[in-house]
Order: structure tokens, then C-alpha cells, then sequence
């Protein structure tokens, strides 16, 4: 029998709200200002990272003349003058929120961005409430790939690692939440496609997936 599943942990961008696409539509503007250009590739190397690997990324693959953390924050800039108002919660997050509440599993988010950036999201889209705590990129010493930050989320929800639920999005979170021993589910996207995602236990389309509410019980 697999270990019950007590405690859930999100992934944010991409995972639950749409904001990879946006992501990647003000990076192709920044890199063309700058007479670079954003592609696919570079785009699959800087998803589920921390700020201060992405950005090291974001540099090197563009060949960009630029210090990494300059060219990262004019990209930020720009994303976050329309983040407010240009992405929406991804398809099922919302049922799948409801379920958790009515069985009465706890959730906390486990993000590779800053935490106030996390919480503005969430606050938008009066979701806060939702989950008991957050974990940012501040959070840890280590980002995913490392198990740091899923090891930390299942010690906060007072719950053995096997018994935690990671929905992740990236290659990197996969790794992250695999490694720290959690039945992982990968939710794919137009960036981060089901062939990048094959460590996870469970690959769904979409987040209200029968196969992952089943996983829950109840």
C-alpha cells in the first residue's frame, strides 16, 4: 500500500498561476531591447531555479553583454508591472483547493521566488488563506534541485516526507521533491513539457485531474 497522503505542497509560478507565459513574453522583450533574443531553451534552464542561478543562466545561454543580475531585473521589472493584472490561476486550482479543504489536508506553497513576490500573487487572487505557510527563496540555502525546501515544507506540515504531495511544474522541482522522498506530481505546460518532468509519480494535464484527486482519498 502507498503511504497516505497527509500534507500537501505547491510549486507557484507556472504550477498555479499562468505566469511562465508571461515570464517568457516580457524576457523576449528585455533580450530584444538589448539585441539578444529569449528562446525555448534558455527558458527550460531558468525554470523551477532561484533569482541568482536564473539569472546566471539567463546571461550565459543569451550571450547577452550584461551582469546577470542586471539583465534578470530588467526582465523583473517588466514582469511584475503586469503580473497584477495579465495572469490568471491555472486550470483546476481552484477545485483542487476545495477538495483539500473539505478533507481537511493542510497545504503550504514551496516557491524558488522571493517570498514577497509569492505572497502578492496569492493575496490578488485572495487565495492566501488557503495554505498554512509559505517558503520562499530566502528559506533556504540550497534551491531545487536540492531536496532543501521540500524537506522543510513537510517538517512544517508535521508530516514524514513519503506522506507529502509535491505538485510541481519544472524539471528542477521534480528533482527537488523527488529527492526529498515525496510522492511527486508533475503538472506539464507549454514550457516545461511531460518528456522534461519523467521523475515525477504521476503526470496529470491539469490540476483537478481525476488520477490526483484520487491520490488524496476521501
Amino acid at each position: 500500500m502507498p503511504p497516505t497522503i497527509d500534507a500537501v505542497a505547491f510549486d507557484l509560478d507556472g504550477l498555479m498561476f499562468d505566469t511562465e507565459a508571461l515570464f517568457f513574453r516580457v524576457a523576449c522583450e528585455t533580450l530584444e531591447a538589448r539585441g539578444g533574443r529569449f528562446t525555448a531553451e534558455i527558458m527550460a534552464a531558468m525554470i523551477g531555479r532561484r533569482s541568482v542561478e536564473a539569472g546566471h543562466v539567463l546571461q550565459t545561454m543569451s550571450g547577452v553583454d550584461a551582469k546577470p543580475e542586471e539583465l534578470l531585473a530588467d526582465v523583473r521589472e517588466r514582469f511584475l508591472a503586469v503580473v497584477d493584472t495579465d495572469v490568471a490561476p491555472t486550470a483546476g486550482l481552484l477545485t483542487l483547493l476545495d477538495r483539500l479543504r473539505d478533507l481537511g489536508v493542510p497545504a503550504a506553497v514551496a516557491t524558488s521566488s522571493r517570498r514577497a513576490y509569492a505572497e502578492r500573487l496569492l493575496n490578488g487572487h485572495g487565495l492566501r488563506d488557503r495554505f498554512a505557510f509559505l517558503l520562499g527563496s530566502e528559506d533556504v540555502k540550497r534551491g531545487k534541485p536540492e531536496p532543501e525546501i521540500y524537506l522543510k515544507a513537510a517538517e512544517g506540515l508535521g508530516v514524514a516526507p513519503e506522506c507529502l504531495m509535491v505538485l510541481e511544474d519544472s524539471p528542477a522541482g521534480v528533482a527537488a521533491a523527488r529527492a526529498a522522498g515525496a510522492f511527486v506530481v508533475a503538472v506539464p505546460h507549454e514550457h516545461s513539457v511531460a518528456e522534461g518532468l519523467g521523475l515525477a509519480d504521476l503526470i496529470v494535464p491539469r490540476l483537478d485531474a481525476p488520477a490526483l484527486l484520487a491520490r488524496l482519498g476521501g
